[in-house]
């Protein structure tokens, strides 16, 4: 491409000659950028859409103009398809985070960089669409049920009917406008960013800069936290997500008051749209254009979608049933097991050994049983175990039991939960007595029967000194 109008612009206001262009890595759109580097450093766009080129131009004036985090515009060309503006460097949120994302470990530096991303994006929200002219705005002005109905399509014939799904078009339609409904509720006179995600956020000096909100309008404030909390590939841990929504409400209630219980329930619609329009894009980037990038972004967005359905959209039951169908299809659960944690219990005697850990992990919990109350010491439960009612009365009874096991689920129930966020596949509980017939066996079978039902994960348990097995299943 011809970068000559970057050149000119680039002389016309540093006054020197530039002396190298570097193309730089393409994102989603067809933009393209450019390093400009000489006496001083600047990035050249060429766009091919003017009346996008010209939503930013607005948009970037009027967001430096209250003082918020964007690229200052320096020059424009004449007929609006070319300019030059301030550069950022490479750093990109996503890319600071990346360590964090990819070990579902989040430390306090990554933490506060998200946390200042989701205030600075609210003063984008709120203090960015004072006097904001939204009939500037490119595609569209506002969110609204044209604009929601065309990305919900763009699921259904991009992503959906790629698939190879059989669906009822009708009955999906009366569920998408249902949809629309809801979202609608919570229109609001603040700008929406719509592509709100970590690629589009710059660190510079350890601050969040915000590019690439030429496609903003008017809309709810929820779909931009839906689309940077849920965002695919960023890979956030659910506890994440919700420890950064404190820090957003925190920040929203400086412009507005906030009903927390609303919020949640309303956040949660868009989260599912969002997932939704990303999951179209995917497919129309993806099936169509064939850029490997989002096609390997299809798998964290389905894993989104699987963990969302977990509470039913009962607002669109029609709706709700074909995702389930599509979150099951083969082509997205093929190797999902092999991702799934398994947790092993098991009961054991101390004086066979301490069990092996077979997953090759060198082992998890072991509890000591023999604190509480024996009931092996009494002669009419020698012939017993811990599965078997005489015992189980014995041991609730007596009551040791209890505290027993609610420190031990304390500690399981965090490890479980750590260990799903971060994808690990294995884990080993054990609980050791002095024969591994009473106390051990049930609280093993206690520990089992509360991690599955808690956690609806698979649990396999193991009775070892009776040669029993059990397999508590995931729930459908």
């Amino acid at each position: 491409m011809d970068t000559t109008i970057l050149k000119q612009l680039y002389a016309q206001h540093v006054g020197s000659e530039c002396t190298e262009v570097v193309e730089l890595p393409g994102s989603g759109s067809n933009r393209r950028y450019f390093r400009l580097l000489g006496e001083q450093t600047l990035v050249g766009v060429i766009g091919e859409v003017k009346e996008e080129n010209e939503a930013f131009l607005y948009m970037a004036h009027q967001f430096k103009g209250k003082g918020l985090n964007v690229p200052e515009v320096y020059l424009e060309s004449d007929d609006h398809m070319a300019y030059i503006q301030e550069d950022l460097g490479d750093s990109i949120l996503f890319n600071e985070i990346e360590k964090a994302r990819k070990t579902r470990v989040f430390g306090e530096e990554e933490k506060q960089l998200i946390a200042k991303t989701l205030r600075q994006l609210c003063q984008f929200q709120f203090a960015g669409a004072d006097g904001f002219d939204f009939s500037k705005c490119y595609p569209a002005a506002e969110f609204n049920r044209r604009s929601i109905m065309w990305d919900l399509n763009y699921f259904k014939y991009c992503f959906l009917k790629a698939t190879g799904l059989e669906f009822l078009e009708d009955k999906l339609e009366d569920d998408f406008q249902r949809m629309a409904d809801v979202l609608l509720r919570s229109n609001s006179a603040t700008f929406m960013y719509r592509d709100f995600q970590s690629r589009n956020v710059m660190i510079k000096n350890g601050e969040p800069w915000f590019i690439d909100f030429q496609g903003g309008r008017k809309g709810p404030f929820y779909y931009d936290v839906a689309s940077f909390l849920w965002q695919a590939k960023a890979n956030f841990p659910n506890s994440l997500r919700q420890e950064m929504l404190k820090e957003y409400i925190t920040a929203l209630r400086k412009y507005k008051p906030v009903d927390e219980q609303y919020f949640y329930s309303q956040l949660r619609h868009f989260v599912l749209f969002r997932t939704l329009q990303v999951l179209g894009a995917y497919g129309f980037r993806g099936y169509f254009e064939k850029k490997p990038h989002f096609m390997q972004s299809v798998p964290f967005a389905i894993n989104n979608l699987r963990e969302l359905l977990k509470a039913p959209y009962v607002e669109y039951p029609y709706l709700n049933k074909i995702l389930n169908d599509l979150v099951n299809m083969s082509q997205f659960t093929d190797g999902l097991q092999k991702r799934s944690l398994t947790v092993k219990v098991m009961s054991f005697a101390y004086k066979k050994g301490i069990p092996d850990d077979t997953s090759g992990n060198g082992g998890g919990y072991v509890f000591d049983c023999r604190a509480v109350n024996n009931p092996g010491k009494y002669d009419r439960y020698k012939p017993f175990t811990g599965l078997d009612e005489s015992v189980i009365k014995f041991i609730e009874e007596d009551g040791e039991i209890f505290p027993f096991l609610e420190h031990a689920s304390a500690l399981v129930d965090a490890h479980v939960k750590r260990f799903i966020e971060r994808g690990f596949t294995n884990l080993m509980i054990c609980f050791g007595c002095t024969g591994g017939q009473h106390r051990s066996v049930y609280s093993a079978q206690w520990m089992a029967k509360h991690i599955n039902e808690k956690f609806n994960v698979k649990v396999e348990l193991i009775h070892r000194e009776q040669n029993i097995e059990q397999t508590f299943n995931v729930r459908k």
